[in-house]
């Protein structure tokens, strides 16, 4: 068990969390790599420019080849002349790849074993939004008052309330996610995770169901065998 900063009814306070399902040993390289798949994945990659066959002009030779003097040139959209085309320039294309799910789980074991050594893991009970309808003013201060600032992940146990979401909107460095959709992106682009209510409980069944399912298999093939 961990002990974790928590907001409930706007009084902080202490509360426990299992954290068993982030023990043992980990290797940040596999975080390394889960990151540079979301990275890789968010590039629009529509960079491009003209080969000297796209190039609008002429394709006269500009001068004869033998007897002037100078260097050989063919035509003006040449590479190496100015306003010619570009050699081996981008083009448009697909940046994005995949990695196993089993890799992607554990990055983000691994970055939720970080948050929690670093003690930026916060809990939020009760209701976030206490007036009953979108107020970025309140979300902000209590994301103050519990020590979270401007830059949180806010996690939410179940389907995000549309309010909370028009509430956090004009926050910049604060997200709000369901405890299903969090990846080890989200985690590490924020300084705090901040759990709603049993989102964190959420959280980590969902990291052992996927973990049982990953066992599974192997226990059918050992019995097999």
């Amino acid at each position: 068990m961990i002990e974790i900063k928590s907001l409930q009814q706007g009084k902080v306070g202490v509360t426990q969390l299992d954290d068993a399902a982030f023990a043992g040993r980990h290797n940040p390289v596999v975080l390394r790599e889960a990151v540079l798949m979301y990275e890789a994945n968010r590039r629009v990659g529509t960079a491009s420019t003209l080969t000297r066959s796209e190039v609008k002009g002429t394709t006269h030779k500009m001068f004869r080849q033998k007897g002037t003097g100078r260097g050989r040139k063919g035509d003006r959209k040449a590479p190496g002349l100015r306003g010619g085309g570009v050699a081996h320039g981008p083009k448009p294309r697909d940046f994005s790849y995949s990695l196993p799910r089993k890799a992607l789980r554990r990055a983000l074991v691994v970055a939720m074993a970080g948050k929690l050594r670093d003690g930026e893991v916060l809990r939020w009970e009760g209701d976030a939004l206490s007036g009953g309808k979108p107020s970025t003013k309140s979300v902000r201060a209590s994301l103050h008052t519990l020590g979270a600032g401007d830059n949180a992940l806010v996690v939410a146990p179940g389907a995000v309330d549309q309010d909370l979401v028009l509430s956090v909107r004009n926050l910049p460095r604060v997200r709000v996610l369901p405890a299903d959709d969090v990846s080890a992106y989200d985690v590490v682009a924020h300084r705090y995770v901040v759990f709603l209510d049993n989102a964190y409980e959420m959280l980590t069944a969902r990291l052992d169901s996927g973990r049982q399912g990953a066992a599974a298999p192997e226990a059918e093939e050992g019995s097999a065998s």
